[in-house]
Formats: structure tokens, C-alpha cells, sequence
């Protein structure tokens, strides 16, 4: 009996032993703290990301401006933008070889020189070709700076903290194209375009660049990595013909319904797309029998990662398209100046701005699940009301339900990608990175791509612009393009639903 008892109290101890361990744990753990310099090479490098995005959202505004000044027509023009586009999807592939080769110091001098060189060909060229050339170097800069912000992020960040800071990394994503027409209309109100670029060099060579030489740091080893030529080639041509497919596709649909030839646009589209899909096939062979592939491709084999992609593939069709929406809805039938339009896409900018790190918190403390469905039933209601209120919008109307939707995509945006990183294996992080990001850069072309064709195929033959029936043709444009999005978002819901399902059967069995 008493063996008993002393064996009974004996097993209490242990029991309250490895109970109070656990809690002493978890305590540590929620109390880690985010080392000071983490915290500046994010913003240091976050900085020149910001700034890529940025410019490449305030050209947009500035487009009648540049058509005068170069003497281009709408279809030359577009091109500042897809070719910045077209490199950034391209260089985004390169990241992982990229992050595995070389330091991350190395990584960031590279793309703050291609950033400054980009911005002093912006400055001083004074012919279209030129300003094309300084889009491409530019766009070379985004490609490096954004994926290395990410793979900082999830290299160097307390295991806790991974999900807020990768909330405020997510503000590069998500605030810069949303504040971009607000700055482009705001500097093309009382400042020359090049100003932008003015004012940026400082920015980077007084803020990011002595930030970053002191802060950025490297954690893990480099590797004796080698560039599959092939291979990158073929993702290049991939992603440029898909990418020259939704752009020479919209025009053909825009120039066939307003009674236009669209005979060479469609031929474009379809030698684009057969390149593109043909060049991805390629890749994807190539990859799996390659024993250095560019992007290990191993981990999309688990279903509830790429349920994932496809969400975070889709959302940022609706998340980056609405700045072009916005702004087009709000001067072609509210008729309102292009400094306005810009301006209503600010309040659900600023709350992206606030609420993005907040949804990395929610993300640390109560997991995926809640955080991340809950945001984006939120976030579809924006689209809903505008939906409903499409006929009879007001711009204070138009800004308010845009603010609903940037409220909910801001506080779960990110948190897919960190929940999708966390279930492959730390060596395949920065493939799962460079695959991530050139889906967000493909889902926010085909964005724009999109949108744009809606609205010019409602808006044919209604006249000509400020006309009563071109204004009340852009509504119905608009209410197209608002249901348009609400069924993009419920698609990505329920992938996220059928992921998080995939997920807790894999729990259960453990």
C-alpha cells in the first residue's frame, strides 16, 4: 500500500513536472522576441519592392500624359507596363537558384543598383525605346527584391513571428499597386511625370541601402548551385506567352466587338498561348527529370499546397485588378477627375496598410483556419455590394465597399502563402517562394487583362466618352466586372475549404 502511494504520488510529480516544462515552453515561445535587425533588412529590402510596385501601379494613371509626350497610341503605350510585368514574372523563377547561390547581401546590392540605373533612364530618356529599356532593368530590380524579402522573412523570423511579419511583408503586395493611382494622380496634378523618379533615388540610396548594408544578414550556408539555361528559357517563354496572350486576347475581343479589325491580335493570342502552355509542359517535364532543376516542382504534389497556389493565384486577380477597376469606373461613369478616382482607392489601401500584420497575429495565435475564411467572407461582401449598387454607385459608395473588400483581402492575403510554406520542407521554401510570387505577379496581369476587356466590350458603340450612354455602359461594365470578381473569390474560398478539410483528415490520423 505503501509502494502504492509513494509510486502514485511519484507519477503526480512527473505529470506536473512535464506540464509545467510544456507551459514554460510555450511561454518562451510566444515570448520570442523579432531581433532589431530582421526588422531592418524587411524594410530595407521591403523598401525596394515597395517602390517596383509602386511605380508600376502610377504609370497606369499616367498613360495620357505619356501618349502625348512620346506620341504613341493606347495599344504602344500599354507596353510600360506589360513589359515591366514581363520581366518580373521572368526573373521571379530565378529567385530560388538565386536565393541558393548567393548571399543575401549580394542579392539586395544587385537590386538596389538595378533600381537607381532603372530610375535614372526614367529620368533623363526622351525617347519611347529608351523608356521601355528602364522599364526592363526596373522590372529586373522587382524580380530580385520582393522574393528575397520573403525568403528573410521566412529564414530568419522566430517560428511564433512568422506569420505577422510575413503580414507586413505582405504590405509591398497588397498597399503599393492600391495607393499607385492615388500618387500618379496626386504627382500628375502638380508635377512633371519624372518627378516620381526623383524622388525615389533618394528614398533608396538615403533609407534602403545603408539600412540594408547594416541589417541584411546571411543564416544559411550558400550551395555550389547551378543555372539550368534551358530550363529558364522555357519558363521565360512560358510566362511571357501567357502573359502576351490575356493582353493581345483582350484587345482582339475589344477591337472585334467595336467593329475594328482583331484579325492580327487573335492570331498573336493563339500563337501566344500555344508558346506559353507549350514552353510550361516543357518545363514541368524537363524539372522532374533534371538533377538541378531551376524550381523543384516535387512539393505541388501535395494537394492541399496547391490548393493553396490556386487560391493565392486567383485573389490577386480581383485584389490588383480593382485599382484599374476603381479608378476607370470612377472617371468614365461617375465622372469624376483622375486625381479623385485615384484618391477613393486610398481608404482600402490604408486599412491594408494596418491590417495585414494584424492577420499575421490572428494567424501565430489561433492557426489558419479561422483567420484566413473568415477575412475572405468579409472581403466578398465588398464585391457583393457593388454588385447590387452597380447601377446607382456614388463615389463615396464606390470607396466605401472597395474598403470592405480591402479589409478582408489585406487580413488573410498573406496568410495563405505562410500556411502553404509551412507544409513543405524548409529546403524547398525557396521554390515554393519563387513559384508563389510568379503567380501573384501572372494573377495580377491577368487581372488587369481581364477587367479591361470586360469594360471595353460594354462600353462598345455606346458613344463617344462623357457621353450619357458611354457613362451608363461603363455601369454596366462595371456590374459585369464586380461578378466577375465575386466569382473568382468564391472559387478561392473553396479551395481554401478543401485544403484546410485535406488538412485536418491528415491531424486526425496522427
Amino acid at each position: 500500500m505503501e509502494e502504492r502511494n509513494i509510486t502514485t504520488t511519484t507519477a503526480a510529480t512527473e505529470s506536473q513536472a512535464i506540464t509545467t516544462n510544456a507551459g514554460t515552453q510555450e511561454a518562451a515561445i510566444s515570448d520570442e522576441r523579432i531581433p532589431g535587425k530582421l526588422i531592418g533588412a524587411i524594410v530595407a529590402v521591403g523598401s525596394l519592392a515597395f517602390i517596383g510596385i509602386l511605380t508600376e501601379t502610377v504609370m497606369t494613371v499616367l498613360f495620357p500624359q505619356l501618349m502625348r509626350e512620346f506620341n504613341v497610341d493606347t495599344a504602344t503605350v500599354q507596353w510600360i507596363t506589360t513589359i515591366y510585368l514581363l520581366v518580373v514574372a521572368a526573373t521571379m523563377p530565378l529567385s530560388s537558384y538565386l536565393n541558393r547561390r548567393f548571399k543575401h547581401r549580394t542579392l539586395f546590392l544587385a537590386a538596389v543598383a538595378l533600381a537607381v540605373l532603372g530610375s535614372l533612364i526614367m529620368i533623363v530618356g526622351h525617347a519611347f525605346p529608351v523608356i521601355l529599356i528602364a522599364r526592363v532593368i526596373q522590372g529586373m530590380g522587382s524580380g530580385v527584391a520582393t522574393p528575397l524579402m520573403i525568403n528573410i522573412i521566412l529564414e530568419q523570423s522566430p517560428k511564433s513571428k512568422v506569420g505577422r511579419l510575413m503580414g507586413v511583408g505582405s504590405l509591398v503586395i497588397t498597399v503599393a499597386p492600391a495607393i499607385g493611382p492615388t500618387v500618379g494622380g496626386a504627382v500628375s496634378s502638380i508635377l512633371p511625370w519624372r518627378a516620381i523618379f526623383v524622388i525615389v533615388i533618394p528614398i533608396i540610396l538615403l533609407v534602403s541601402l545603408p539600412v540594408g548594408l547594416k541589417c541584411v544578414e546571411q543564416h544559411r550556408p550558400t550551395e555550389e548551385a547551378r543555372l539550368n539555361s534551358l530550363q529558364f528559357v522555357s519558363i521565360v517563354l512560358a510566362l511571357c506567352g501567357l502573359v502576351m496572350f490575356l493582353n493581345q486576347a483582350g484587345v482582339a475581343v475589344s477591337a472585334a466587338v467595336s467593329g475594328g479589325s482583331a484579325t492580327v491580335s487573335a492570331v498573336f493570342a493563339v500563337v501566344s498561348l500555344i508558346v506559353g502552355l507549350g514552353a510550361l509542359l516543357f518545363f514541368g517535364w524537363s524539372s522532374k527529370r533534371s538533377f538541378s532543376p531551376l524550381i523543384r516542382l516535387g512539393w505541388l504534389r501535395d494537394p492541399m499546397v496547391l490548393l493553396h497556389l490556386i487560391a493565392y493565384m486567383l485573389l490577386p486577380i480581383v485584389g490588383i485588378g480593382f485599382g484599374y477597376v476603381i479608378t476607370n469606373v470612377a472617371q468614365l461613369s461617375l465622372g469624376t477627375s483622375a486625381f479623385l478616382s485615384g484618391a477613393l482607392v486610398l481608404p482600402g489601401a490604408l486599412i491594408g496598410a494596418f491590417f495585414a500584420p494584424v492577420g499575421g497575429m490572428l494567424y501565430d495565435r489561433f492557426g489558419p483556419v479561422r483567420p484566413i475564411l473568415g477575412a475572405f467572407s468579409a472581403a466578398i461582401c465588398g464585391p457583393i455590394l457593388l454588385l447590387v449598387f452597380s447601377m446607382r454607385l456614388t463615389p463615396v459608395t464606390l470607396a466605401g465597399f472597395y474598403f470592405i473588400f480591402g479589409f478582408g483581402y489585406s487580413l488573410g492575403f498573406s496568410n495563405i502563402m505562410t500556411n502553404a510554406l509551412r507544409n513543405i520542407a524548409p529546403q524547398f521554401m525557396p521554390d515554393g517562394n519563387a513559384v508563389f510570387n510568379t503567380c501573384l505577379q501572372f494573377g495580377g496581369a491577368a487581372g488587369t487583362a481581364l477587367f479591361s476587356t470586360i469594360l471595353s466590350v460594354a462600353q462598345a458603340g455606346a458613344g463617344e466618352e462623357g457621353g450619357a450612354t458611354f457613362r451608363h455602359a461603363t455601369a454596366v461594365g462595371g456590374s459585369w466586372t464586380f461578378a466577375t470578381m465575386i466569382g473568382i473569390v468564391a472559387i478561392a474560398i473553396c479551395c481554401l475549404i478543401a485544403a484546410f478539410r485535406i488538412g485536418a483528415k491528415r491531424n486526425s490520423r496522427l
